[in-house]
């Protein structure tokens, strides 16, 4: 159960709205019979917080310059080594979607050298591991990754491995549930 409340957008005040609306946008409906996922709504208890978090995010997921199947091991591969099931039942699917082969899902989930990747995807995954194990990134990893990915691709991927690292942390402090019916198709986290 979590910490803290789930907020809707009728819980926020009238002037706050407008971030909900945004969050929406891009995380979850504007049907009110689908709302938008427990994370933004638990982190709507501090609404610029939440609109902080969330312009973060969207930029990270819809205009960064990593490919799709890039960023996806990327945040896959946090949320394993950041133990993050909430990040993990989330992005496994959007893995999978964006096409992420199931074998290479499976192999980060269990902690095994993914089979198959290019070297940029294989440095998004090496990366991640590396900057949530021990909070940086080796020489020889960041020449790699500069190399690959150019300077800006290496600011992208770094700040897209702290995003999904600090809302690894943050939703475990806040003990935020996994939405009902939201599952990532395996055995989950290991």
């Amino acid at each position: 159960m979590a910490r803290v409340p789930y907020l809707d957008r009728d819980d926020l005040a009238e002037d706050d709205r407008h971030i909900y609306d945004r969050i929406a946008e891009t995380r979850g409906s504007v049907e009110p019979d689908t709302p938008m996922p427990n994370s933004f709504r638990a982190l709507l208890n501090s609404p610029g917080a939440a609109d902080a978090v969330g312009q973060l995010g969207e930029y990270l997921r819809f205009h960064t310059s990593l490919d799709p199947v890039s960023r996806e091991i990327a945040i896959i591969s946090v949320a394993r080594e950041a133990s993050a099931e909430y990040e993990w039942a989330h992005h496994a699917p959007v893995a999978r979607r964006a096409g992420v082969p199931e074998e290479v899902i499976d192999a980060i989930r269990t902690r095994r050298d993914p089979p198959g990747l290019t070297p940029g995807q294989s440095i998004c995954a090496k990366a991640a591991k590396e900057l949530v194990g021990a909070g940086t990134l080796a020489p020889e990893t960041f020449e790699t990754a500069e190399r690959l990915l150019g300077t800006g691709g290496v600011i992208d991927l770094v700040t897209l491995v702290g995003y999904y690292a600090m809302l690894s942390v943050a939703l475990s402090a806040l003990q935020v549930d996994i939405e009902d019916g939201q599952t990532s198709g395996d055995a989950g986290l290991v």
